[in-house]
């Protein structure tokens, strides 16, 4: 379908020739290349959920810009794979101007739902409402440079981890790393692990969702330059302690899902884990790993700094848009206070891992 100069499409029906100019307005961008900003994570989540489409913006018959977004069956609408993607909005020629309201008359949507949206969005920043940390790793300058920044401003911490790795080795067995591993027992592996800790948390089990475990598979054999699904492993003594699997680009390694196995828990695996990933990726030329938003006591051990990403909605008038508000805007406003407010957040944690408990005592 059409209106004026936008064009809506499923994203199998994008040709070569869309797609690398694509590649080419991602180049041209002042922001880091995050993959999940790429033509081949919107293909993969072409392939799992049925909603998913592209806007095309052409000046005269040359595409000028891209929108990535879902489709539901109200015609809402919200940037692509939310809930899992960590870097979400349009694809454009720098200096386009379009209008917001008219975008999404044209793809049919009341709304565009963003909760990754990165910096110099110009389209969708007016509607942000809240604005968060997400947590980064700089390795630019090389892994003993990051070595260097961690000694400085946690000596401890990094001291502690290296004693664990080699405790590990000792108490275990050998310890090695593979950077980029294609064992698809090992990813199941961390996908039971992950949902095992989403339980134990309290928090909802991603991978229960099957259109997720889907897309991850399909991510796992995805390789592109700029989009190519990584496997990190950490094993002794021959068997996976800690896994994590997420996007990399040629600069940027965004990281997804990180798991380990509790019984191991004693050295720290997970640290231990990131560390290597973040050796191998300063030896591959990425120089930045994306933690993603959300507090974390490992993001701040480890962290070198922290980007800005936004989330909110872009509404047009309408049903749909009061819709939207009235569905979302109550939650993210409870969240909001729950975050702003520690004592409530430790309440919080603590009865989310009080409900993960009592789930699992039922399952057995």
């Amino acid at each position: 379908m059409s209106s004026g100069r936008v064009h809506v499409l499923r994203p199998e029906d994008l040709g070569e020739g869309e797609r690398q100019r694509w590649r080419e307005l991602r180049a041209a961008a002042e922001v880091p290349r995050n993959p999940f900003m790429e033509p081949e994570f919107t293909a993969a989540v072409g392939l799992v959920r049925p909603g998913a489409r592209v806007a095309v913006l052409y000046e005269g018959t040359e595409p000028a810009g891209f929108l990535p977004f879902e489709r539901g069956p109200l015609g809402q609408g919200r940037a692509i794979g939310l809930g899992v993607s960590d870097c979400q909005g349009a694809i454009l020629r720098p200096g386009l101007v379009q209008d917001t309201a008219e975008l999404l008359r044209a793809c049919s949507v009341s709304t565009f739902a963003f909760d990754n949206l990165e910096p110099e969005q110009r389209l969708f920043l007016p509607y942000a409402a809240e604005e968060h940390a997400t947590f980064v790793i700089d390795v630019e300058k090389g892994y003993d440079t990051y070595e260097s920044v961690l000694r400085a401003q946690s000596p401890k911490f990094l001291k502690t981890t290296l004693a664990k790795e080699r405790r590990l080795g000792r108490q275990v067995g050998p310890v090695r790393f593979v950077f980029d591993e294609r064992d698809p027992a090992v990813l199941r592996t961390l996908m039971e692990w992950k949902s095992a800790q989403y339980r134990r948390t309290g928090r909802r089990d991603r991978f229960a969702q099957e259109w997720i475990t889907r897309l991850v598979g399909r991510l796992a054999e995805t390789r592109a330059p700029e989009c190519t699904g990584t496997l990190s492993v950490l094993y002794a003594d021959g068997r996976p302690v800690a896994a994590h699997f997420g996007l990399r680009s040629a600069s940027v390694l965004s990281c997804w899902f990180p798991a380990y196995d509790p019984a191991f828990a004693k050295y720290s695996p997970g640290l231990v884990l990131h560390l290597r990933m973040a050796e191998a990726a300063a030896a591959e030329g990425i120089g930045l790993l994306d933690m993603g938003r959300g507090p974390a006591e490992y993001k701040d051990s480890l962290k070198t700094g922290e980007l800005a990403v936004y989330e909110g909605a872009a509404l047009r008038p309408g049903a749909g848009a009061a819709l939207h508000w009235l569905s979302r805007e109550p939650v993210r406003r409870a969240h909001a206070f729950v975050r702003d407010h520690p004592g409530v957040a430790s309440l919080a944690s603590r009865a989310l891992r009080g409900a993960g408990r009592l789930r699992g005592g039922r399952r057995r």
